[in-house]
Parts: C-alpha cells; structure tokens; sequence
C-alpha cells in the first residue's frame, strides 16, 4: 500500500469499571444524564464511535456520531455493524431510562433495516430511540438513524428483558 493513502485513527477511553460502578448506584435516567453532562465518563463504545448524547428524557434518547471513512466495508459505504451499534445504543438506552436503580436490563432481540447506504457525503448520524412499550420485565423500543442531510437511512425494533439487579451485582465496587 501507498504510505501516502494510509490513515490513522486512535481513541483513548475512561475505565469502565468506574462506569459500571456508577450505573449500580443510580436510576437509569440520571444515570444517561450524568454521562450526557460529562460528570460520569463515557462508555469506550463512545469514544471508539466519536457517539454523543444529543438528548436524553425519559424513554427517549438521541446519539449521534460522525461519519469518518474507518468505518467502510469493501464496498465503500458505512459497515452495516456500525450503523447498528448507534441502533443499539439508542434503542437500549431509551429502555434504560426507564430504569430505577434496583434494575437492570440486557438486550433479547434487535432487527434492523437498512433503508440505504451511508459515505462520508454526509458528516454526521442521529440516531433517536423511543421506547414503545415498558412492562414489568420486558421491554420494546425502536430507533432510527437519520443522516445529516434529514433522510433515513435505517431503523430498528429492540426487545429487552428487565431484571432485579442481584445482591451480588449491587455490592460490587
């Protein structure tokens, strides 16, 4: 390869242990807004992804990430893993503010279409999630990943369970 055509990308995160600590002592909705107003770090997810908190309410939340060219398969457009994991991130994350601090949740199921392809045209994605329905230990939500430009481009329907957090998870540091 042509040492002029190549690029570089590098990251550096919090550790998540601090993270996971502050999610195991409060409610999930100010659990998102301390991540959104920076008083609790990031997951590395984010930092990995440049995502950002745009909004955060109750059973709803906005990311949103750049477009950058790393994140290309062969074929030159935005990898499909990428554009889900915003989907995923937003359509979990709207479940988890709906969260009190005794529980804790894990994604069961994410379908995804793809509506079109994303490049580099377009210099950010916002992805928004909403929960559609909050049960006792299941949840439903879906997300949708618009470009800059105002268009969709994919969407998703996530399922949820919801859990008592444990004895055990609640005394970890």
């Amino acid at each position: 390869m042509n040492a002029s055509a190549e690029r570089q990308h590098s990251f550096t995160w919090s550790d998540p242990s601090a993270l996971a600590a502050a999610a195991r002592r409060m409610d999930g909705l100010s659990f998102l807004q301390a991540g959104r107003d920076g008083t609790i770090p990031m997951p590395p997810i984010f930092d990995l992804f440049e995502m950002r908190f745009d909004d955060v309410a109750e059973g709803r939340v906005v990311f949103s990430m750049p477009v950058r060219e790393y994140q290309y398969n062969p074929i030159g457009t935005v990898h499909g893993g990428v554009m889900a994991t915003i989907l995923d991130s937003v359509a979990a994350c709207c479940i988890h503010t709906t969260l009190s601090a005794e529980e804790m949740y894990t994604t069961l199921e994410l379908k995804i279409n793809y509506v079109c392809g994303v490049t580099a045209k377009l210099s950010r994605m916002r992805a928004e999630g909403n929960v559609i329905h909050r049960g006792r230990r299941m949840a439903t939500s879906e997300g949708k990943l618009y470009g800059d430009d105002g268009k969709l481009y994919a969407h998703a329907s996530s399922t949820c369970m919801i859990m008592p957090v444990s004895v055990s998870e609640a005394t970890k540091p």
